[in-house]
């Protein structure tokens, strides 16, 4: 089954699943959103970041702290990992539950309200139990055995290597694009600019270069792209201490136009990340019909708790990014494990020009490898 665009898919959607909503469209058009987060979340997870990411959480600008904005997804360094078992008939498994199987008595009591998994078996993706100092605390669900639940506990730093943003906008009826994407472009371009100690600026003749603070009252000035990846590949400490790579993905739909063919958001938006991905119409439509429309007995999960969540009589919403169905997670990992090669085509690179999304793997990875410990020293 084949849809000519999303504006296609929107509409099945309000006609069919958000027809209870008062706007209807306007409700579709959201959940497009969620499943631009959904998809990126889970390219992360298959690439193998799932333990290191965190997610919703307040990134302090570079050296002026009291400025924080919330992001998607955050990557971290890894200091340690910890294994435990909960019987399974102990639900909710909440922070509480799994600091004291760990033993860890200093869990802030702020974060004691999280459940990892519900009496409902909802998962919470990337589930912070605690949080001291420089280091927080994420946890993982792992396989149902017999008779508990396999847990795993990763230690990360605060400070992240990486983060990720999704920018989407819907047309509304009557418009010819949506009013808020300038906005939109303008609020992810200045979280780019300015959590990271690479900064960049351009000099006359329009290059673009980028300058860090350096120890010493000296500052460091390269053509941008060279000095990004001098910095990936270096063992630097002072290169590295502040570094934040900076990932965007966007959605067409109307606004952005296509990668190949920006509009003046789109434009603003490679020019402020490190990286920007275009997620095509072709690839959130194969999302869509390939697990919540059409789906195979496999990945029949995915649908029932999107159905389950969206309509009149729901009891929560199940199909997120941060919460999802137990059973829901389970088939978007299979159906990610299965076609990971078709998904990565899904996305075009944007910015750096010339550039493949293989590479953007391959520079996480790098990124994600390095003693970050003796680094932060």
């Amino acid at each position: 089954m084949s849809y000519q665009s999303i504006d296609v898919l929107q509409n099945l959607l309000a006609a069919e699943v958000f027809s209870y909503a008062r706007d209807s469209k306007k409700a579709a058009g959201r959940a497009l959103g969620t499943f631009v987060e959904i998809i990126s979340f889970h390219l992360l997870e298959a690439w193998g970041f799932g333990r290191q990411t965190a997610m919703e959480r307040r990134l302090p600008e570079y050296a002026n702290p009291h400025l924080t904005h919330n992001v998607e997804f955050t990557l971290h360094p890894r200091r340690a990992a910890t294994r435990i078992e909960l019987e399974n008939s102990a639900l909710p498994l909440t922070a509480r539950k799994i600091c004291r199987a760990m033993g860890v008595s200093t869990c802030d009591r702020k974060k004691m309200g999280k459940q990892l998994l519900s009496r409902r078996s909802v998962l919470r993706n990337a589930c912070t139990i605690y949080e001291s100092g420089d280091e927080l605390a994420i946890a993982r669900l792992g396989q149902l055995n017999t008779d508990t639940w396999d847990i795993g506990v990763d230690e990360l730093s605060v400070q992240p290597f990486a983060m990720f943003e999704c920018k989407r906008v819907g047309v509304e009826e009557g418009m010819s694009k949506g009013p808020q994407t300038i906005e939109k472009a303008k609020q992810g371009a200045y979280v780019a600019r300015s959590v990271s100690a690479l900064q960049r600026f351009r000099k006359a003749d329009g290059s673009l270069y980028g300058i860090m603070s350096l120890p010493g009252s000296r500052l460091k000035i390269e053509p941008y792209n060279d000095f990004l990846a001098a910095i990936v590949h270096s063992n630097d400490k002072d290169l590295l201490r502040h570094f934040i790579l900076t990932i965007g993905v966007v959605s067409n739909h109307g606004n952005w136009f296509t990668s190949n063919n920006h509009n003046k958001g789109l434009e603003i938006l490679s020019q402020s990340y490190d990286w920007l991905l275009f997620l095509s119409d072709d690839g959130l439509a194969r999302f869509i019909v390939d697990l919540l429309l059409c789906p195979s007995p496999a990945y029949q999960g995915a649908r029932e708790a999107f159905m389950s969540s969206y309509n009149v009589s729901r009891r929560g919403n199940s199909f997120t990014k941060v919460t999802m169905d137990l059973e829901a997670d389970r088939s978007i990992r299979r159906y990610f494990k299965q076609h990971l090669s078709e998904i990565e085509q899904w996305f075009q690179v944007v910015s750096p020009t010339c550039a493949s999304i293989g590479s953007l793997r391959k520079m996480l990875h790098t990124l994600a490898q390095k003693d970050w410990q003796s680094i932060s020293q």
